[in-house]
């Protein structure tokens, strides 16, 4: 299950290229299929005909149903809620479930958010791939990073253009996706092929220009975060975020992975105003290291637990006393002793662990 209809359908070309040989049938669905289509596969699902289906939300729909789901991979779980996860794992028989993020989150943090699986990290780039130069400017640089970008593109390469805004907000100082394409497509890049990107589109339209991207009929793509997750696109070998200083550390990471996917030498400039020291020490920290782990726990030090990951959805606990930066020894005893009191008494029954009960039911169903 993945969180977009290109990504599926990158999973699953590369699923057919590993498995093809072995006669391992592959299906994707999505939801722009057609009724006959969709239907066709629904059938081969009951029977058995497919061995691996890749989709997205669709895959959680009610007439999805697997003849044996023995295995649920959720690939950027970050985008999808707790009740999504439960529901596809609810369609086999206690399934194997496999979770995965690139989202770098600080190791010690990810054994308390996922302290009830199993946490294998990678940590190393795959084969071939060349570290991404990252250089942070302001705005007197502008000429030079633009003559920079039509050098690559000169050379057959691509560039993303990240901004924090969709259209012009006069309350807020920093540019738009809408204010940019206009003065790309007519003044700075007008000989090359400009487009726009904004979540306010529809999935199809993504799609669409996406796959235009990746086809290399575009040159430049401005856009918001919404390329932020996995989209493959090896040729693209320039990364620019403009306002930097208005992203979060772990997500500047997030967005310079866009890049450095191919042979080529990959690149990307933070473009940032403002001169406070924290900005400048955060502009720091993303051009001295590319570790993802160094960088969140930097990041939880620099914007604590509840800023670091944005926005509710992305169900992260909201601690009320325990700050997750200087606390997390305290948090990891707690989390040694919640482990062994279910190893004793893992419905709550026994005398000492009443009040407890009582405290985890009133929470729980709080929270419901």
């Amino acid at each position: 299950m993945a969180p977009t209809a290109i990504l599926a359908k990158q999973h699953l070309d590369s699923f057919n290229e590993i498995l093809g040989k072995y006669n391992i049938k592959c299906e994707l669905l999505v939801s722009g299929i057609t009724k006959k289509k969709k239907d066709e596969i629904l059938e081969k699902l009951r029977t058995g005909e497919i061995d691996i289906l890749i989709g997205t939300h669709a895959l959680l729909e009610e007439n999805v149903v697997y003849k044996n789901l023995g295995l649920v991979v959720t690939d950027e779980q970050h985008r999808f809620g707790v009740k999504q996860r439960k529901t596809i794992s609810e369609k086999g028989n206690n399934p194997d479930t496999l979770v995965m993020t690139a989202t770098p989150i600080p190791r010690t943090l990810a054994l308390i958010l996922y302290g009830d699986l199993d946490i294998s990290i990678i940590d190393e780039l795959p084969p071939n791939r060349k570290k991404i130069d990252t250089f942070a400017v302001t705005k007197g640089m502008e000429e030079r990073v633009n003559n920079f970008v039509k050098k690559q593109i000169d050379e057959g390469r691509q560039a993303y253009i990240v901004c924090p805004l969709v259209e012009e907000n006069e309350e807020i100082n920093a540019k738009s996706v809408m204010e940019l394409a206009e003065i790309y497509k007519t003044e700075v890049f007008k000989d090359y092929k400009v487009e726009y990107m904004h979540g306010k589109l529809r999935p199809k339209e993504k799609d669409e220009i996406m796959n235009r991207f990746k086809e290399r009929s575009i040159d430049i793509l401005i856009s918001t975060t919404v390329i932020e997750v996995g989209v493959n696109v090896p040729n693209a070998s320039i990364m620019i975020i403009e306002n930097a200083e208005r992203f979060g550390l772990a997500q500047l990471h997030q967005l310079r992975g866009r890049v450095g996917r191919g042979e080529y030498q990959s690149y990307c400039i933070l473009k940032y105003q403002g001169n406070s020291e924290i900005i400048r020490e955060r502009m720091q920290v993303m051009t001295k290291t590319n570790d993802g782990f160094v960088i969140s726990e930097k990041d939880l030090e620099l914007r604590g637990s509840g800023e670091f990951f944005g926005t509710k959805q992305h169900g992260i606990p909201e601690f009320k006393i325990a700050n997750l930066f200087e606390d997390m020894p305290m948090l990891k005893e707690v989390q040694k002793l919640s482990e062994e009191i279910l190893e004793d008494d893992v419905k709550l029954e026994k005398d000492k662990n009443k009040k407890l009960k009582r405290i985890v039911d009133t929470k729980l169903k709080i929270n419901i």
